[in-house]
């Protein structure tokens, strides 16, 4: 409850702060090959670039702020064990940045989970969390889908949480979100969750 009100708490401010949103351009596919990638190094992996190849196998996206996909996140971190094979990285952070990481950028990967292959490949729905479990040895897990009507059905499902998440979760609208990571990068607001307002 306590979250809820000050959610609406920040958004207002933000909204208030805010004198132009920014246009992200929306991408979305299943998945597709960029012509380069650039990509940040975790501790103890190669540095990125278009020529090379990462330690990673696969790197995963994820919305740092949503408590469930944290959870998921540590479950994965866990599983890993420290052997880096696969690389997480947080949308919500504000250093994210998109050209590390195949140019996705913050709404694009806020409506649905993108994750990047070693080769540069970007992938989103069902098949992230197949690419992701695989990479720390559990795939076996996303075995099924590997059938084509089965991935399907499982992608639709997947779809729909992804469109309400936000709201199930009682985090506002991906809109809100927008317009306060816009606002907290212009140094004009708080961002949507966080716990403090500090001008930059």
């Amino acid at each position: 409850m306590r979250c809820a009100l000050g959610l609406a708490n920040r958004v207002s401010i933000a909204f208030a702060r805010t004198n132009a949103s920014k246009a992200l351009s929306v991408k979305h596919a299943r998945a597709f090959r960029p012509g380069s990638m650039v990509v940040r190094a975790d501790a103890g992996t190669a540095t990125g670039s278009s020529a090379a190849t990462p330690s990673w196998e696969f790197r995963l996206l994820f919305d740092g702020a949503c408590p469930l996909c944290v959870k998921e996140v540590n479950f994965l971190r866990a599983k890993d064990a420290g052997r880096g094979r696969l690389s997480l990285v947080d949308l919500a952070s504000d250093d994210y940045d998109p050209k590390e990481n195949a140019g996705i950028d913050y709404e694009t990967g806020m409506k649905t989970i993108h994750g990047i292959d070693s080769k540069g490949g970007v992938f989103t729905g069902v098949e992230v969390f197949q690419k992701a479990y695989d990479a720390v040895g559990i795939g076996y897990i996303y075995a099924f889908t590997k059938i084509p009507a089965l991935l399907k059905a499982a992608n639709a499902i997947y779809d729909v949480w992804a469109k309400y998440r936000l709201n199930v979760t009682a985090r506002g609208s991906l809109e809100e979100h927008l317009k306060a990571r816009a606002a907290v990068l212009d140094g004009k607001a708080c961002g949507i969750d966080a716990k403090e307002c500090v001008e930059k």
